[in-house]
């Protein structure tokens, strides 16, 4: 009996020294994602809902954050060739534009000089982006190269696979990105059409096993096509039914994206490159050296900025771009996005400037596809409208286009969504037009896209105003991890 009870007696003394080591080393890992957090450069909202999660809930949020919680690769930023222009007379000195300041900015976090000599038209529909995308596909001579976050298990993505693969077999240079989250029922068999025709498919960041090449957060939310090293199409355009096709859908996605044609679209093809070199651990040199001297020519007026943001970029041009236009913004700002969640920094500025007399403008869909976000955003937009801003509210149908103009003389357009994932976390890829001929048409676009909105209302029913600010309440806590 003695030997039994000193039998159960050293269990428990082993199983509860076991059970503090184990308290002991995962109070020791959570003080090391503590000072791993306080020391990347994030926004204090995302900070805050990370500290929240691993301090109060330490068995789950420390392993969340060592699966999504990353958010820049340093070896991968160190290595990356930075994008700048093949030919140096492409390049402009940034004092020569009317948003020297912005230009400025951008380059010293990160992206790449203005470039003059592109031409520029934009694109402001489904059924118009698809038929410039199938056109530039079947003109190609010689490479395509196209990364999206999705590709449609559907008409519009089988019909883009199959002209692939027939330009593929024709003898061009096919390469396809895929991101592995956002492509993950369409970069097996349903590209297998591509491969066998002697096209390549690669895919960003896997996750399935998890790749100890990054986090699983960090999701390739570019759209980029580039066709002979020259033309390339850009903007918030997935390969999906929902955003494009060859005929008119009642519900398609109300999206916006340019075709761009000179050094730009040469910049927007080293930054595939660079992606494309990542995701498969290709050359980028031996394909860089692929690319003809002569690519870089003059081919319009249109001076441009391409702005690559994400974890391979030392800084966060976007973001901190984004902050200098706003600043700087003397009469008005437009801001048109599917997903509002900005930080403090960005909520702060765009308050004051409309509290100083700016005309600040906001155009958000009425009901975007992601219900959890749209709750989220009801407080910032609350606090908008009471400083003076105008909230207004797309109703046609999914608002998916992304577009920040200022003073009618520049303008930001590409991939990046108005919240914290898109300026700190993705993969994204911006342009900014410093032509004011061309902000201009940016702005006559916004306006059309404003003649089919309705104002915000912000108060909501007094029997849910409870329940209502509650939800809010949590949904803005969350909202830096969405």
């Amino acid at each position: 009996m003695r030997e039994r009870i000193s039998e159960v007696v050293e269990r428990i003394v082993a199983e509860g020294l076991l059970l503090h080591v184990f308290s002991l080393v995962g109070f020791a890992l959570a003080l090391f994602l503590v000072a791993r957090l306080l020391r990347e450069k994030r926004a204090p909202a995302n900070t805050f809902a990370w500290l929240l999660a691993i301090l109060l809930l330490p068995w789950v949020g420390v392993p969340l954050f060592l699966i999504f919680g990353g958010r820049k690769l340093r070896r991968l930023a160190d290595q990356k060739t930075p994008v700048r222009p093949t030919l140096p007379a492409v390049a402009a000195h940034p004092a020569e534009f009317t948003g020297a300041p912005i230009a400025h900015t951008m380059i010293s976090a990160g992206a790449a000089p203005p470039v003059a000599g592109n031409s520029l038209r934009f694109l402001t529909t489904g059924e118009d982006a698809y038929a410039e995308l199938e056109r530039q596909i079947r003109a190609a001579r010689h490479t395509i190269h196209i990364t999206t976050f999705i590709l449609g298990r559907d008409d519009t993505g089988r019909r883009i696979v199959r002209l692939l693969a027939e330009r593929a077999r024709e003898g061009v240079k096919v390469r396809l990105l895929l991101d592995a989250i956002g492509c993950l029922f369409t970069s097996g068999s349903f590209v297998r059409p591509l491969r066998e025709a002697g096209g390549e498919v690669g895919r960003f960041m896997p996750v399935m096993p998890f790749s100890s090449r990054g986090s699983a957060n960090l999701r390739n939310h570019r759209k980029i096509a580039v066709f002979d090293h020259c033309t390339a199409i850009v903007g918030g355009h997935n390969l999906a039914r929902e955003d494009m096709g060859p005929d008119h859908l009642t519900q398609r996605w109300h999206d916006f994206g340019a075709v761009i044609e000179g050094p730009a679209a040469a910049l927007l093809n080293d930054v595939f490159i660079a992606d494309w070199c990542f995701a498969t651990r290709q050359s980028a040199e031996t394909l860089r050296a692929a690319v003809p001297d002569n690519v870089v020519v003059s081919r319009g007026g249109a001076e441009l900025q391409v702005v690559a943001s994400g974890p391979d970029v030392p800084g966060d041009p976007l973001y901190e771009g984004i902050v200098c236009m706003i600043q700087e913004a003397r009469k008005n700002i437009w801001i048109v996005t599917p997903y509002f969640i900005p930080d403090e920094v960005l909520l702060r500025s765009l308050i004051v400037k409309s509290r100083a007399g700016v005309e600040v403008t906001l155009i958000v869909p009425a009901r975007s596809n992601h219900p959890l976000t749209d709750l989220a955003r009801r407080s910032y937009l609350g606090e908008l409208d009471r400083a003076g801003a105008r909230v207004l509210l797309f109703t046609p149908g999914m608002l998916h286009s992304k577009a920040v103009i200022v003073d009618d003389c520049v303008g930001l357009l590409g991939s990046a969504n108005f919240d914290l994932r898109s300026l700190f976390v993705n993969f994204e890829i911006g342009v900014v037009v410093h032509t004011a001929a061309d902000a201009r048409a940016m702005k006559m676009w916004a306006l059309t896209l404003a003649q089919q909105c309705r104002e915000l209302k912000t108060e909501p029913p007094k029997k849910f105003r409870v329940l209502g600010e509650l939800a809010e309440d949590l949904s803005r806590l969350i909202a830096p991890l969405l």
